[in-house]
């Protein structure tokens, strides 16, 4: 039995030709209305729009509340402040959150901090602190809130890059702007929505030059069959702007946090495979040994020095600055290196020693935490993080019940959460059947962003680092809708289907998604009306 082709991207929720036939009121209506030249511009302009306008909602209202630093803002923005101010990180005396969150922000001290995580993410958060005031709640989180409507923007930017369809890309930017983990992560002042962005930046760049390279390619096999060549190790590899423009994002990425070294690594990797893939069906016979002798060392020197370029930039104040944590390591009596690598300047034996003094840290950050999740169950979402908690009892704070509870915590909204679960393992089943490369991008996106932490299911990790990878679960299952919609050469009777299935589902995630709000941005309610949100015994 002869086996359908699976379905070209490229046509997913096209527009029914006008001449036509297809007994569907739907198809009809579209079609009566698609040269339109108003409702095309109002739909292609009004509804990415309006999902800016909700995702600026989502992030920004009541955005200084709690008054009070939340979790892991207590490092986050403190040393974002000391960076503005010193250029390094400086410590701060016992009862500093008391003393900050009450408006006394400049009771740090000189002496240098040791810290974990690059200076990237916190150079952000202060240039919210110095535009707003470092008193002002509102300026410790207003970066993170712009960057999370930026990356709202940005996905649907790179969903009509890769889908060709204004419909899905306004789908995976609404998913994204009403989903839990991502206003929570948006309205908090941590790194990991910045890392998210540079990383959507990445492989937004990488997604370019596919087509970029897809067209030298074609280029040059017009070119061989004019002049009657067969043998050919293909077009030259230097010219890909968007591979250098790949590196810099992974790198600053890094420079948030180093787990954007894993996505500068994975999708060296893919490009090698695609170029590869696409090498042999151009008919180059030596597709095999050009990409490992040419394309690979071309890829590295575009991308990685660039990368590594980046992310020394942005430890420029450790470098000016003597009383950095650790920067006179190597200026001390033994320390210094010895033997064939003396000559490194000692500024440099210095930063190589703390940034293994932080590897050393992550590796072995093993203390209990009640909120810890395990890598392996992070697509269950079996152990969201509770980032704020405030009961009151009746007449404390307003409350007019026996009891309720404010809370903020990094759920994310679950019918997006397992949908886009199911739709990562179904397509991964697709892309062994039909090798589709747009389906292996978004997939590799999920496994730089998820495989790499099961190699430390022991340490204390949490729910919401998911939200790095989140934006490649959306695409997947914005990818998996679009599939369900169908396109213009399917019967009507399975469109309708499709679309009425599609339908439902996103009327459903609406509707917890406002059920769901409270939790999501400290809204105080009544405590059984806050127990009804605890699905499971492990959300609470």
């Amino acid at each position: 039995m002869s086996q359908l082709p699976p379905p070209d991207f490229a046509t997913l929720v096209t527009p029914v030709p006008e001449d036509a036939v297809t007994g569907s009121r739907l198809d009809d209506w579209w079609a009566t209305h698609r040269t339109n030249p108003l409702w095309r511009r109002l739909f292609n302009w009004g509804a990415p729009a309006l999902v800016v306008i909700t995702a600026a909602f989502t992030r920004l209202w009541n955005l200084g509340q709690p008054s009070s630093l939340v979790f892991d803002e207590t490092f986050y923005v403190k040393d974002a402040w000391t960076l503005w101010n010193l250029g390094y990180e400086g410590s701060w005396p016992a009862e500093a959150d008391t003393m900050f969150n009450a408006g006394n922000v400049d009771v740090f001290h000189s002496t240098a901090s040791f810290i974990v995580h690059p200076p990237l993410g916190k150079w952000i958060i202060a240039l919210g602190m110095a535009a707003f005031g470092p008193e002002n709640p509102v300026g410790w989180r207003i970066s993170t809130a712009i960057v999370g409507i930026l990356a709202v923007i940005l996905i649907m930017l790179i969903a009509k890059k890769l889908f060709s369809s204004t419909l899905l890309a306004v789908i995976a930017g609404g998913l994204f702007a009403v989903d839990g983990n991502a206003i929570v992560m948006s309205r908090v002042a941590l790194l990991d929505n910045h890392l998210m962005l540079l990383l959507l930046l990445g492989f937004g760049a990488v997604l370019m030059d596919r087509g970029h390279s897809a067209r030298q390619l074609d280029r040059w096999v017009a070119r061989r069959t004019v002049a009657g060549r067969s043998l050919d190790w293909g077009p030259s590899l230097w010219g890909r702007p968007w591979l250098i423009a790949a590196g810099v994002a992974f790198g600053l990425a890094s420079a948030v946090k180093w787990s954007g070294l894993y996505f500068l690594a994975g999708f060296a990797i893919y490009t090698l495979v695609v170029d590869a893939v696409a090498r042999r069906r151009a008919g180059i016979t030596f597709w095999g040994t050009g990409t490992l002798l040419r394309q690979a060392p071309v890829t590295f020197v575009l991308a990685v020095p660039v990368a590594l370029a980046a992310y020394l930039a942005t430890w420029t104040g450790w470098f000016l600055n003597s009383a950095s944590y650790g920067r006179q390591y190597a200026n001390q009596l033994g320390n210094a290196w010895e033997g064939p690598f003396a000559w490194v300047p000692h500024v440099l034996q210095s930063f190589w020693h703390f940034q293994v003094m932080v590897y050393q840290y992550h590796v072995g950050e093993m203390r209990p935490h009640p909120y810890q999740a395990n890598p392996l169950t992070w697509l269950f979402m079996v152990r969201p993080t509770s980032m704020y908690w405030l009961s009151s009892n009746r007449g404390e704070n307003g409350c007019t019940a026996e009891m309720c509870g404010s809370s903020i915590t990094g759920l994310a909204n679950p019918l997006i959460w397992f949908a886009a679960t199911a739709a990562v393992l179904y397509l991964t089943y697709r892309l062994a059947r039909y090798r589709e490369w747009k389906v292996g991008l978004v997939l590799m996106g999920v496994a730089a962003g998820y495989l790499p932490w099961l190699m430390y299911l022991y340490r204390t990790v949490f729910q919401f680092y998911t939200i790095a990878f989140e934006p490649y679960m959306i695409l997947a299952l914005t990818l998996t809708i679009g599939l369900i919609l169908g396109n213009a050469r399917d019967p009507w009777w399975r469109r309708e289907r499709g679309i009425g299935l599609v339908a439902v589902l996103l009327g459903f995630v609406i509707l917890l998604s406002v059920f769901f709000w409270p939790l999501w941005t400290g809204i105080q309610i009544d405590y059984n009306w806050m127990r009804a949100h605890w699905w499971f015994q492990s959300w609470r």
